[in-house]
């Protein structure tokens, strides 16, 4: 039986990935390891496109569902314009419930200036909490989409805002009463407000404009999982620094309760960046000035060099292991 969680990397390649027969010459970008969006050639245009589930989460999932799609689409560096929704329901969902979900989709698409231009809603005994899949679409002109490709040896690896963001969002909404026993009132309400913070359009947009050698939204699998599939993308190695990564107290807190991993857990709201170093500057520069906080936390290597993060205590240096299960299943599996 399988693990609860994304298929791991092998088991993707061999049960999806190598079923795909069908190559079509309109797709310049398709399924792989790391890679979120696919890239179809409309010309002298691009359509990028990416399709992702909501599942561990339920009190803020049609906020969820939007930023989840659109911040891949901005891991290419281009704005979305489009956004589909797939609502499937549990026996029992009221009006209510549905008016509230809808409420936040249409909220959020709308300060992202994204418009929801389709979808599917019904209830259904097939699942016993709600799932929203979205699929988000953008245009770029042809060329212009980034791609983690274009890593190479002595790039930077930069990282906005803070590790573990989505799940300590998450965590705190559906999990509140748990965590009134070793969280102030003042922690939880902080914790759920990262949730408010989970888009990375905006930094995605500036750092397409500035170049980088690619990026990649922060997700299942969080910080550790996420720089492993670039480096897998680009047939590199890394050197990540533990130390420099940066976590709020209230995610280290929570964390610390449940025994599970900030750096393994789903970060949605930090974009990892990947610029060379003539680049640096001005991106820290341009993503600072719209108030986002970015820090830098490592370096590509050659792909000899392996996949590795240097304890900021003991300077050891450990390999990173390709992504599994997310830390959240251990808490909402509970």
């Amino acid at each position: 039986m399988l693990k609860v969680g994304k298929l791991d990397s092998d088991l993707l390649k061999k049960i999806v990935f190598e079923k795909i027969t069908y190559k079509s010459p309109e797709v310049l970008t398709r399924p792989g390891i790391g890679e979120d969006c696919a890239v179809v050639d409309f010309g002298e245009y691009e359509c990028v496109l990416s399709t992702d589930p909501i599942t561990a989460a339920v009190n803020e999932i049609g906020r969820l569902a939007i930023h989840i799609t659109c911040n891949d689409i901005a891991s290419n560096g281009i704005q979305p314009l489009g956004i589909l929704l797939a609502v499937m329901l549990p026996v029992g969902t009221t009006e209510e419930d549905i008016s509230l979900m809808m409420e936040q989709a249409g909220q959020t698409a709308e300060e992202l200036g994204v418009e929801i231009i389709g979808g599917h809603t019904e209830i259904t005994s097939a699942v016993n909490t709600p799932v929203i899949v979205s699929t988000a679409i953008g245009k770029a002109e042809k060329g212009k989409s980034q791609q983690a490709k274009e890593m190479k040896p002595g790039d930077f690896i930069m990282m906005t805002k803070s590790a573990g963001m989505e799940g300590t969002g998450i965590i705190a909404s559906d999990f509140g009463e748990q965590l009134k026993e070793f969280c102030t009132e003042a922690e939880i309400e902080e914790a759920k407000s990262l949730l408010n913070k989970v888009s990375v359009v905006k930094e995605g947009v500036i750092a397409g404009k500035v170049g980088t050698s690619g990026m990649h939204d922060i997700t299942e699998g969080g910080v550790l999982g996420a720089v492993w599939e670039m480096c897998q993308i680009s047939g590199t190695g890394c050197e990540l620094w533990a130390d420099k990564i940066p976590v709020k107290k209230v995610t280290k807190k929570i964390c610390s309760h449940f025994g599970i991993n900030y750096l393994r857990l789903i970060s949605s709201g930090c974009m990892l960046i990947i610029v060379p170093p003539s680049h640096k500057n001005q991106l820290e520069e341009a993503v600072q000035e719209v108030g986002i906080s970015i820090s830098c936390i490592g370096r590509i290597k050659e792909k000899a060099c392996g996949i590795l993060c240097r304890d900021g205590e003991n300077e050891k240096l450990c390999e990173i292991f390709p992504p599994e299960s997310d830390e959240l299943y251990k808490v909402v599996g509970r």
